[in-house]
Formats: C-alpha cells, structure tokens, sequence
C-alpha cells in the first residue's frame, strides 16, 4: 500500500532510537524544510565510513550455527530487509537499528593486512571462516568498496576455506575467484531466497536482487562448478510460508544441492520494527501473524535459547520443519550433500599488503 510512512527502497518504516542511547534526537522544524516526525528526510540517501576494527575474524560459540568463525565486511546493510536480526547490532554505535541501518554503513578497512596479521598469529587454527553471517557481503555499496572480493582474494592466496550467504547477484561478478576456490574444495554458497513473489520481495527486501536473479545465481555458480545451496530465511507465518515447497522445487531445478531453513526471529529492535511494517502493508493480516508468531515462541516475541531460536517449537514449528524436510527430500536436496571443504592447504603468510 502507498503511504507517505513508507521511503522508496527502504525496509524499516521509522528510524527509532537505539536501545542504549541516552539523549535521543528528535527531529524539530527550523522553518526550512518541512519535518517528518519518522525520518526528516524523504529518500534518506546511503552513507558510508570506515570501520577501523583490529581483529576482522569473529568466534562463535553457539551450537545452533553451522560455524566457528565469522568475518561480516559491513555492519548495516542496504539491503533493506525488516526483518533482519543485525538491526539491533547498529544500537551499539549509538545509531538507530531502522532507517540508520540501512543509510549508514561502516566497511571493514584493510582488510588484507588484517587477515594475514590473524592468520599468521601462533594459535590461529584454520577452520571455514563463514561471510554474510550477519550483513550481506554483497550488498549495494560492494560495488565500488570492493571489501568482500579483497578478502576473497587473500583466502584463496592463502588456500583457506570460506563459506558464503548471500542475497546479491554481485556475488557473479566474483566467479573467477569462486570457481578457482570451489576446484581446491575451498568454497560452498548458500544464496537466500526468501520468497518467489517480486511483489512481497521489494516491499520485505527493498534493494535485494529479484527471485528470479537468485535463481540465476544459483544456476550460475552451479555451472562455474561452486558447491550451492538455498537458505530459506526466514519463514514468516502467513506471508511467505505458503511458498516453501515452490521455493524448494525452484531451487532444485535451478542447481541447488543442499537447503536450509530458519523461522523469523524478532530479537530486541526488531520486534517493533517488523509490527510497524505488518501494520503498514499487511494491517488485515499484522495481529494473526504475530499471534502465530508468539504460539511458537513459549508466548513470547522471540525466544533466544539455544535449539529452539532458529525454529521455534509447537505445532506449527513443527508442520513447518515436516513441509520443509519433505520437499527438501522430494528433491534430493538433503543437507548431508554439502561436502565438507578443506583445510589441509592452507599456508600462512600468502597475499599481499599492498
């Protein structure tokens, strides 16, 4: 639906404060310009800064993600996506976890030096090092940053195996690198598709590439020979959940090799976010999703535990895990077909500073 609260390609209706800030800001009318109380800016254009982080590599501990360590080249993401579990990361910076989120954007600098300073540290162990964990690698402004494909360059120097996720059909511009990774078994992708419906997609993920490019990029990572599957994330009761098998039986056709689920998680920030945006594009339907929303989640908005966080539980977790399982199997994509990559070459001390 057209409204004056929802900006062109953006994600998050409104652009409320952090959860840690003390002295907010609110927008004021000078005179000169009129104000909207959300967001003072119309087209909220993106903005992006350096983010000079010491140590690039990240630890997991969590035994309900399929890695140890982690490198996410941006916080924020122009993607735009609602729902997305990172907003609440933008609290940190004093900035707010909607509109700020998806305009202000922080890149990893030096990049290279700060891989190879890790890598050549004593204690490092070469374990996958798993990228678009939290932000999309290849969101918009990698275009021209180009912070993904340098690290890219510098784990395939160092013979070092890198998993993928990703929404951005920029990733096909990294195929050279991909394919020389995929022939040392140094590589897998998991490209999500969240819906299939171009409609639901610009209005859940604004600035995301269409499904039908997903398709294609899946297909072709497939013929460049990269192991690929499909995340299908999230599922969101009555707005895309109807779609799991078609998403599934699509995928296949495309070249998928294995496939992946996970339920919406409304954590901290994004609880409001998301109920601002079911009441401003789906108002008939807002109160029955999250209801539903609650029944999996023990009452609540959103559980954090372990083992239950990414699926839920209930009744209708359940018929969801059994349709999805279902359709993954009735298509040969069962998650034991994604290989285990390799870590018996790396070698430290590859790539280059300059």
């Amino acid at each position: 639906m057209d409204s004056k609260r929802v900006h062109k390609g953006r994600g998050a209706v409104s652009n409320p404060a952090g959860r840690f800030e003390t002295a907010p800001s609110v927008a004021a009318a000078d005179g000169w310009e009129p104000v909207d109380d959300d967001f003072p800016d119309p087209a909220p254009a993106t903005s992006f800064f350096p983010d000079k982080t010491r140590n690039i590599i990240a630890t997991n501990r969590s035994p309900d993600v399929p890695f140890e360590q982690s490198i996410n080249p941006y916080k924020g993401c122009e993607h735009g996506c609602v729902y997305c579990y990172a907003r609440p990361t933008h609290a940190f910076l004093d900035l707010s976890p909607g509109l700020d989120f998806e305009t202000r954007i922080f890149y990893k600098t030096d990049p290279v030096a700060r891989l190879l300073e890790a890598f050549d540290k004593p204690g490092y162990a070469c374990r996958t090092l798993a990228i678009g964990t939290n932000t999309d690698p290849y969101q918009p402004g990698e275009k021209q940053l180009r912070v993904t494909r340098r690290i890219l360059e510098t784990l395939l120097d160092c013979r070092h195996p890198v998993s993928i996720v990703t929404k951005g059909a920029l990733i096909l511009r990294d195929l050279d690198i991909l394919a020389d990774l995929a022939g040392l078994g140094l590589v897998s992708v998991g490209v999500s598709i969240t819906t299939l419906d171009n409609g639901l997609k610009t209005k859940l993920e604004p600035r995301t590439a269409s499904p039908s490019a997903r398709l294609r990029m899946v297909s072709e990572l497939k013929a460049a020979g990269v192991p690929v599957g499909i995340m299908l994330a999230p599922v969101i009761p009555f707005i895309n959940d109807h779609e799991i098998e078609t998403v599934v039986a699509r995928s296949a056709q495309a070249g998928a090799e294995f496939a992946g689920y996970v339920m919406l998680r409304l954590p901290f920030e994004v609880k409001d976010l998301f109920e601002e945006w079911l009441a401003e594009h789906y108002p008939l339907k807002a109160a029955h999703v999250m209801s539903r929303v609650r029944e999996m989640r023990g009452g609540k908005s959103y559980q954090a535990e372990w083992g239950v966080r990414m699926r839920g539980q209930g009744v209708y977790a359940d018929l969801i895990a059994k349709r999805f399982e279902v359709a993954r199997r009735k298509h040969g994509l069962d998650v034991s077909r994604r290989a285990a990559l390799r870590t018996d070459l790396f070698r430290r001390g590859q790539g280059t500073l300059f």
